[in-house]
């Protein structure tokens, strides 16, 4: 396979950032050259250092770093840390494309749409930026417009990064390990989600539907009239990011109930509801004027299948409560095993190393968010490939457990899950309790006791006619009669073989005029034939025996 010259570039300068850290040996091969040696390559870069370099790469590279903090079984945790706290913040766009681009979505003019628009920005990221502005009428709104061109961009590097990726796989052990194809695929599917503004719109629509029971968060509502696939308008929250809190303002909070509620509102997202805010970091949850949490910026967004979330429960309860075969057991329902081979008991070790650890320790001081990437660390490991989804939700809930040490420090986020399991437990009872759901298992019913007369009639027909058969898949008996007539043969021979030599040696001693190197004729000759057929019994032993 070759790559483009567009494509070899964008592949020198990941092949460099590899190097710089270390690790070029993993992209070695044969057809491309690497790079030049940068002036320092060493493994002892510092984290915060790997970002930087990345955010260098462009847009697409920052997206993929916050996607890598996600992904525990490709880096060590301080380098997810690193990744994770990737600010995505570029230059802002001119104000006069802005305004291009929302009159061409909108299909107005900006003065006619808004009151007042802001021309400086509130945030600039890599894929858009976010402006204040006011509707007709005094309702104050957050315009989230994209960066003109970035699809096309986005779309070069996804190209390149795809064909890089195949790359990788065919030719290095790296990529024959870790799979980098499907990295590049869940990293296209995230990406182009987040493009999407009327997908993210949707999405906080279902979260703020699906959090309307907790009081004290909050979610931005969309203004759908003034939204389009690339403009994103919704209420403005105002209010302090959780890390700039000062020390006045959380001793006057009521950090433990803000804490415990944010923490049981993710849990109903991933556990009840199935669909999550995969991106929790303290920079997207802020302190309201009125001492409310407004959670922002849903561009990254998790679904779990109701299968999944079974497991889950037993995935957190076993961490939470310090059983390490419970979490172990509920981490192979999840996962997939990439060999057949599988080491079931070192794998069950593993984690019970890891929780045991964990529970030596005090609960106040272990982030349930870290005990599960370190499962999902495991779970690669032993060559088990572990969805996508369960590293967003140990990323999650590490952030989780951030944001509620900062708001409550003494915040127990096994407490907080121990708590809680009980009344999610019920809840997905109860979600299994529709009325669809209900029809259904009815319907399966009838269905079963309709046609159980006719099987067990079957049944004991055959039982009175002596035909029923029971097929069992033991060994292969026509294997072991082959194995077994190849020992008969090996015995017979052997003891043929054993009475040559036997005869020969009492010949021996029989004087005849027909001699043989200087030894009675008949003796020798019997004493050759077992030579000759001791070395083909041998021959056929070492060459053709299994």
């Amino acid at each position: 396979m070759n790559l483009s010259p567009v494509h070899l570039k964008r592949y020198k300068d990941i092949a460099a950032l590899f190097m710089k850290y270390g690790r070029g040996d993993l992209l070695a091969h044969a057809d491309l050259p690497v790079t030049e040696t940068p002036e320092k390559t060493t493994d002892d870069q510092p984290p915060a250092q790997l970002a930087d370099d990345i955010e260098k790469l462009g847009p697409a590279f920052v997206k993929i770093g916050q996607l890598l903090s996600t992904r525990s079984d490709l880096l060590p945790p301080a380098y997810l840390d690193a990744l994770g706290r990737l600010q995505d913040k570029v230059e802002a766009v001119d104000y006069e494309e802005i305004e291009n681009t929302v009159q061409a979505e909108l299909g107005v003019r900006v003065s006619k749409a808004f009151e007042s628009f802001e021309r400086k920005p509130l945030a600039a990221a890599s894929l858009g930026q976010v402006h204040l502005a006011t509707l007709r009428g005094g309702r104050q709104v957050a315009v989230k417009v994209q960066r003109p061109g970035i699809r096309r961009k986005i779309s070069e590097d996804l190209e390149s990064l795809e064909s890089i990726a195949t790359f990788l796989d065919e030719h290095t052990d790296f990529g024959k390990k870790y799979e980098t194809l499907r990295i590049v695929d869940q990293f296209r599917g995230s990406i182009l989600r987040e493009l999407d503004y009327q997908r993210e719109a949707a999405s906080l629509k279902e979260i703020r539907a699906n959090l309307s029971g907790f009081s004290r968060l909050v979610v931005p509502q969309v203004v759908d009239d003034y939204s389009s696939g690339r403009v994103l308008t919704m209420d403005y929250v105002p209010g302090t990011k959780i890390p700039a809190l000062s020390g006045a303002v959380l001793t006057d909070l009521d950090g433990d109930e803000l804490a415990a509620q944010l923490f049981r509102a993710y849990l109903k997202q991933i556990l009840v509801d199935g669909f999550f805010h995969a991106d929790p970091h303290p920079g997207n949850l802020i302190l309201t004027h009125d001492r409310r949490l407004g959670i922002l910026d849903l561009g990254m967004t998790g679904r779990v299948q109701q299968r999944m979330r079974d497991q889950l429960v037993h995935l957190l309860a076993g961490i939470s409560e310090g059983n390490g075969i419970q979490t172990a057991e509920a981490a192979l329902g999840i996962a997939e095993a990439k060999e057949d081979a599988l080491d079931r008991e070192g794998f069950i070790s593993a984690v019970e190393e890891i929780v045991g650890a964990a529970k030596m320790q005090s609960l106040k001081h272990i982030d349930v968010g870290s005990l599960v990437l370190e499962v999902t660390r495991a779970c690669a490991n032993a060559g088990l490939r572990i969805p996508g989804e369960v590293s967003m939700i140990g990323k999650a809930l590490l952030n989780l457990d951030r944001v509620g040490r900062c708001l409550s420090p003494g915040f127990d986020p096994h407490q907080a899950i121990q708590q809680h399991l009980g009344e999610i437990s019920r809840a997905r009872v109860k979600e299994t309790l529709t009325s669809a759901n209900l029809m259904g298992i009815l319907t399966e019913s009838k269905q079963f006791l309709g046609q159980l007369p006719l099987r067990a009639n079957r049944i004991m027909d055959l039982l009175a006619d002596n035909k029923i058969k029971v097929r069992v898949d033991s060994i292969d008996e026509k294997a072991l009669i082959v194995g077994l007539q190849k020992v008969a043969n090996r015995i017979t021979l052997g003891l043929i073989l054993a009475a040559l030599i036997v005869g020969s040696s009492m010949l021996a001693r029989v004087e005849t005029s027909f001699r043989l190197f200087g030894y009675p004729g008949f003796a020798m000759l019997f004493f050759l034939i077992a030579a000759i057929g001791g070395v083909i019994l041998f021959v056929q032993i070492m060459m053709k025996d299994r």
